[in-house]
């Protein structure tokens, strides 16, 4: 057997075309895209293609790309940046957000809320993929919202209503954020969709270098900078531009997009194969919103009679790369409040994630498939025991 790894979710290996595409700017190219001379010149116009090459993929204008250091920061600016411009006349704003979002929503959310910076709606998300709209119609109605809704969800790959919820807040005339981390590469994404305002994306997930990300700001959506210190970025997000790491990721989200949906077909055929395998070979399993849309390249499954972190630990030991949920959790292994928002908190089943990439074959999975079931059999065994 050999090791395999199914967290590409949590990250990816860098593509050689990437690699190529940055060398240039680690080495001789090196100059700081704000200086005058050659050297600046020199990388401020590689800066200013990666944009219109990053801004392309997502059919947007140059002009409303900004590039940050990866999906958390842009969460960040799109998310407090609008609610705080909304609030520079006084006004308290209403953010929005769903059940299932990740922490750099979730908990940007909820520490803008205690130190009363806005009104907090969450909005429950169902198994099926469905949003409770209702909360937001009201909040929509009653002043300034701002809504923050992922695209894809990183721990179920479950889709989200995007074009729906970006119809209804269209029509009322808010703003509508969307964590896209998860989308891009996946499903089609098009910042063009009605209603969406701001959009995060970032490099690592789609074989780009780690540390790169952008968020995609509208024309005439105003945003206040969380950092100051300097002009660039619109002064939105000063400091010097990271410019190799701009073109890898730019370079990797154009090949993503490009390939798409070639990509999709292959990985929805292995993870449903990987799937059956499961429910074959074991009882007490649940697809997580198996009734729901979900990503090509995540599989969510609920194992009953285990526990969660010894399942991880004994997968790793056969070999097997998986997680829990988000690795952005820095090792938690505090229980998800996106398996809790949508099962209860009572569920007791251990959640695992499987997470294809571009070079998974079918080999690993049915290697995956075998270990896990060994791997439960035996853990079963021993609670049993004790």
């Amino acid at each position: 057997m050999h090791p395999v790894y199914l967290d590409h979710a949590a990250t990816t290996p860098m593509r050689s075309e990437v690699q190529e595409a940055m060398a240039p700017f680690l080495s001789e190219t090196f100059g700081n895209p704000s200086s005058l001379h050659r050297w600046g010149r020199k990388a401020s116009a590689a800066l200013e293609r990666a944009r219109d090459l990053a801004a392309g993929a997502l059919e947007a204008d140059p002009g409303e790309i900004l590039f940050t250091r990866g999906g958390t920061e842009s969460d960040n600016l799109g998310v407090l940046g609008r609610c705080r411009a909304i609030s520079q006349d006084g006004t308290v704003p209403t953010l929005a957000i769903s059940s299932v979002e990740h922490h750099a929503v979730f908990d940007t959310a909820r520490g803008a809320e205690s130190r009363g910076e806005l009104r907090l709606v969450t909005l429950p998300v169902h198994t099926d993929g469905t949003v409770d709209l209702a909360p937001l119609e009201t909040a929509l109605r009653n002043g300034p919202t701002v809504v923050s809704v992922m695209w894809v969800n990183n721990e179920t790959g479950m889709v989200l209503p995007i074009p729906e919820i970006g119809r209804l807040v269209e029509e009322h005339e808010g703003t509508l954020h969307t964590d896209a981390v998860q989308a891009v590469g996946k499903i089609p994404v098009s910042a063009q969709l009605p209603g969406i305002s701001l959009l995060t994306a970032t490099g690592h997930k789609i074989y780009g270098p780690r540390g790169t990300g952008l968020l995609f700001v509208r024309d005439a959506t105003e945003i206040a900078p969380l950092l100051y210190g300097g002009g660039q970025e619109r002064a939105l997000r000063p400091g010097t531009e990271d410019v190799a790491g701009a073109v890898g990721f730019a370079t990797a989200l154009r090949l993503a997009v490009d390939e798409q949906a070639d990509e999709a077909i292959g990985l929805s055929v292995l993870r449903d194969a990987f799937e059956g395998r499961v429910l074959a070979e074991i009882t007490d399993v649940r697809i997580n919103v198996g009734g729901a849309t979900r990503s090509p390249s995540i599989s969510s499954l609920g194992i009953g009679g285990v526990d969660g972190q010894l399942l991880l630990n004994a997968l790793d030991m056969e070999g097997i790369a998986t997680s829990g949920g988000s690795a952005c959790a820095s090792g938690s292994t505090a229980g998800s409040h996106v398996i809790r928002a949508l099962f209860g908190s009572a569920d007791t089943m251990a959640t695992v994630r499987f997470s294809l990439g571009r070079h998974t074959t079918e080999s690993d999975l049915v290697q995956a498939a075998a270990v896990l079931a060994q791997v439960v059999g035996r853990l079963r065994a021993m609670e049993k025991a004790s």
